[in-house]
């Protein structure tokens, strides 16, 4: 069975990246969205088991200490983890995955997992200030952790070379044809479907000599 793709969307806090994902995968078929855990409050209208399975600080730990994470990392303060359970058996079962992580957390599963391939999307915000805007415009935030991603997106947009495209988020519309457009991209690349490439020449070939 052909296995899966996994695809890592990443960027700083407020650049879009979670809307993005959300209105892509409602064009895309056969994608499955991988829930991270994470110890931070729940916001507005996130539901959880959806948006991140949101567990205490005691439980986090508790999973870390069982190897139930892929990746884990402090950000902004609080902890974040992906299931590395999920995410093999859904790519073995031939399942694209598709991943909202933070920047460190992408940079740690493009080192742990080499071997599948992964595919890196850094969402850039137009400029620091457009940033900044976005941040305090969905008042999700109190003032200590909007100061603390602000600061913290000056490391994680130095990490964009680390990354395999990079999508400037201007426009919504714009930059989900963007994302839908890499993830058809990467499944059309001649290392994803190099299995059964043999067998399609070998039939077209065959085909024309019938004539």
């Amino acid at each position: 069975m052909k296995k899966g793709i996994l695809y890592i969307v990443s960027g700083p806090s407020g650049a879009g990246k979670s809307t993005l994902i959300k209105k892509a995968l409602k064009t895309v078929d056969g994608f499955t969205f991988s829930v991270s855990y994470t110890t931070r409050e729940r916001r507005p209208g996130e539901i959880d088991g959806v948006d991140y399975f949101f567990v205490d600080e005691d439980k986090f730990m508790e999973l870390k200490e069982k190897d139930e994470f892929l990746e884990y990392a402090k950000v902004h303060g609080y902890y974040y983890g992906t299931s590395k359970t999920f995410i093999h058996e859904k790519l073995e079962q031939g399942y694209n995955i598709v991943l909202d992580v933070d920047v460190q957390g992408s940079l740690n599963i493009k080192t742990s997992i080499q071997e599948e391939n992964p595919v890196l999307i850094f969402v850039l915000p137009p400029s620091y200030t457009e940033l900044e805007k976005r941040l305090v415009g969905r008042g999700t935030e109190s003032e200590r952790d909007l100061a603390k991603r602000l600061e913290d997106s000056r490391w994680e947009v130095s990490k964009i070379n680390e990354f395999n495209y990079v999508i400037v988020n201007r426009d919504v519309n714009e930059s989900v044809n963007q994302l839908i457009s890499i993830i058809i991209a990467e499944q059309l690349r001649v290392c994803r479907i190099e299995n059964g490439l043999e067998n399609r020449v070998d039939t077209f070939f065959k085909k024309e000599f019938e004539r």
